[in-house]
């Protein structure tokens, strides 16, 4: 079912209470509110096909191919997973999420992954070079704080690699502290999901968090928003308006047949009468 009004209303009335603190660095904002996850997936036509009265969410694509759970009693720190299965002509591949990753950066993957990919190959390390990330080696970046790091791993000697992003406590004289939060992406993920999230996780901007709201260490900063929440409930309602309109185009490109599936026989084609 898409987003209802109802839903939408409670979006609105629970940010309407919700004084907003433009937060930053984005990668210790903290979670935030899942459902700029959820809300999305649904205006492009995913469904829920889990138990309504199981904790554990499941959100299923129209094509049935991709899936995003939702597990806050996950017995690990991955809260949020989301598959592909392999088709004959596409390889599967899976993603995770821990509990303290913002959803608007998980939202920029899911709405990435609705959408249309991009005419040219992205490149993750390009752009956190555009944001100023320091880069250690050839396969790793760091935040301005140091307390992200962003690593293209290699398994299997060389031939498969994977993607890793984990935030840390400072190390107080160890290379690293305790792990925050962490997010993966599986070596067939398609790289423009990737480079969504990375652009969104090295975007200067500030996240929008409430007064007293859950963020992912002391040491992020929090300044009075200029956004009022009526400001921020309006973005989510035209966001969702996007996503629909974009998922009604594809339906439509889908449904109308191509020049090779079209008829053959025209006027043109036809052989000339004798006479």
């Amino acid at each position: 079912m898409p987003v209802s009004q109802q839903q939408l209303a409670a979006f609105a009335d629970t940010h309407a209470w919700r004084i907003p603190f433009d937060t930053s660095p984005r990668h210790l904002a903290g979670p935030g509110d899942g459902l700029r996850v959820t809300h999305g997936l649904a205006a492009a036509g995913w469904r829920r096909t889990s138990d309504p009265l199981n904790p554990e969410i499941v959100l299923t694509s129209p094509g049935q191919r991709h899936s995003l759970h939702f597990d806050p009693q996950s017995a690990t720190s991955a809260w949020w997973r989301l598959r592909a299965g392999h088709t004959g002509s596409e390889p599967g591949w899976y993603a995770e999420f821990g509990q303290l990753v913002p959803a608007e950066l998980l939202a920029a993957v899911t709405d990435a992954l609705v959408s249309q990919p991009p005419a040219e190959q992205s490149d993750p390390f390009r752009t956190l070079t555009s944001a100023n990330w320091p880069t250690d080696t050839a396969h790793t970046a760091r935040s301005p704080d140091a307390m992200c790091l962003v690593e293209r791993r290699f398994i299997d000697g060389h031939s498969t690699r994977l993607w890793h992003i984990e935030v840390n406590e400072p190390g107080h004289g160890i290379p690293r502290g305790p792990r925050l939060w962490h997010a993966v992406f599986s070596s067939r993920t398609p790289v423009h999901l990737i480079d969504a999230f990375v652009a969104a996780l090295a975007d200067p901007a500030p996240l929008q968090r409430g007064m007293y709201e859950r963020t992912a260490h002391h040491s992020v900063v929090q300044e009075p928003s200029p956004l009022t929440p009526q400001q921020i409930v309006a973005a989510h309602t035209r966001r969702l308006d996007a996503i629909r309109a974009q998922a009604r185009a594809a339906r439509r490109q889908q449904q109308t047949p191509t020049a090779a599936q079209a008829p053959a026989t025209s006027p043109a084609a036809r052989p000339t009468a004798r006479r």
